[in-house]
């Protein structure tokens, strides 16, 4: 399943494209406003953007430009209403891979979404964020905000996997198994200790990084 992230204001529309892709095993997420939709991406980045031109609090070509300097290659397909040919090329300036005219039949729109899928895959697996702490696992670097951190391996292993089981406790020993054993490395129990207050004070104390007494770890969002 494809998460999708549809950033319109005409609810009608937008509940219309919902209900037809979600029948087409897409997760779609509606978005009001580029400033929603933004909150939106941070938090859970799509496996496509598709975005409406011309919105209540700005155009779309701005949200374009943001996604472009923050996931590059987080395919986004903008909609525009016929005849808007300024639109099409500001759009392709900006970075959009695709643009389908307004207004269009639904099965056309599924077809253009496909295909830009076949040609990018799905990129949402290349990105994973908790709050405004984000892993870019195609250049193995990791932001806090706009704030690029330098971890260690055994911290960047570490931290991707409570990326990879965000929302879910994963016990001391599972962490153990999985980031040091399986890599061959047979570390005690403070290793794990010590790697993670490397990896809280570089990552500045997150809030979203918990520790569930006598247990292990959770990674959830509190944003």
């Amino acid at each position: 399943m494809v998460d999708l992230c549809y950033i319109e204001d005409n609810p009608d529309i937008a509940d219309t494209v919902k209900a037809y892709l979600e029948q087409r095993n897409f997760r779609v997420t509606i978005c009001e406003t580029l400033a929603r939709a933004r909150q939106s991406i941070e938090a859970h980045v799509p496996g496509l953007v598709l975005l409406d031109w011309n919105m209540p609090d700005g155009r779309g070509d701005s949200l374009c430009r943001w996604v472009r300097g923050n996931w590059k290659e987080l395919p986004v397909i903008f909609l525009t209403v016929r005849g808007d040919s300024a639109d099409i090329v500001s759009g392709f300036q900006n970075g959009a891979d695709d643009y389908v005219v307004k207004p269009f039949e639904l099965e056309v729109l599924y077809s253009r979404i496909r295909a830009v899928l076949r040609r990018t895959g799905n990129v949402a697996e290349q990105y994973l964020s908790c709050d405004d702490i984000a892993i870019d696992r195609n250049r193995r670097t990791v932001t806090r905000g706009s704030e690029e951190l330098l971890l260690s391996t055994a911290e960047y292993q570490l931290l991707l996997y409570l990326m990879q089981h965000k929302g879910k406790t994963v016990t001391r020993e599972k962490i153990l198994e999985q980031v040091w054993d399986a890599n061959g490395s047979y570390v005690n129990d403070n290793t794990l200790t010590v790697t993670m207050k490397r990896l809280r004070d570089k990552l500045h104390q997150p809030d979203c990084l918990k520790t569930v007494r006598s247990v292990g770890y959770r990674m959830e969002d509190t944003l």
